[in-house]
């Protein structure tokens, strides 16, 4: 093979490389940007149905959130004996219960506001129990009572839970 047949396969060889390149790179870039856009379109499309569960969690937490404000509370339950563990532990045992009832909507709630639900009810709890130490509480009645006036002067945990909860939805829109 003399020189002159070298280059004349190279000049064929090196134009059919470059057009086959480019070729390649187009149509590989033009199938991503499909994929991306399929990708999009679909994305799209389980927001209109995530973002109506989504919002349904947040409507149950703020009813859980509403069910346990202790105000509330203490009016909703009424003892059904005069002594104050009874009633204590029959409050919790209602807390609870609206807790579990709703834990499953964590899923859809971020894992900070799920963190703020949690910490809202221990601390309501937290201070159920509190109350049912104090030597002023005899019974049950002077419970409901002393646990609806500490609220006088501080916002509830749930208030605060609640807060939370609505500026989290806000961020949706």
């Amino acid at each position: 093979m003399n020189t002159t047949n070298i280059i004349e396969i190279l000049a064929y060889t090196i134009p059919s490389i470059i057009t086959g390149t480019v070729a390649y790179l187009l149509f590989n870039s033009h199938f991503k940007d499909q994929q991306n856009t399929r990708r999009w379109l679909l994305q799209k499309e389980n927001q209109k149905t995530a973002l109506p569960l989504r919002l349904q969690a947040y409507e149950r937490m703020t009813l859980l959130m509403e069910r346990i404000n202790p105000s509330q509370l203490m009016v909703r339950v009424n003892p059904v004996s005069d002594n104050k563990n009874d009633y204590e532990n029959y409050v919790i045992a209602h807390i609870e219960q609206e807790f579990e009832h709703n834990i499953a909507q964590q899923i859809y709630v971020s894992d900070k506001c799920w963190a703020v639900i949690v910490t809202a009810k221990n601390a309501i709890v937290q201070m159920i129990r509190t109350a049912a130490k104090n030597e002023k509480v005899t019974n049950a009645d002077e419970l409901r009572t002393f646990v609806i006036s500490e609220l006088f002067d501080k916002a509830s945990p749930s208030t605060t839970a609640l807060s939370f909860i609505k500026n989290e939805v806000a961020e949706l829109w």
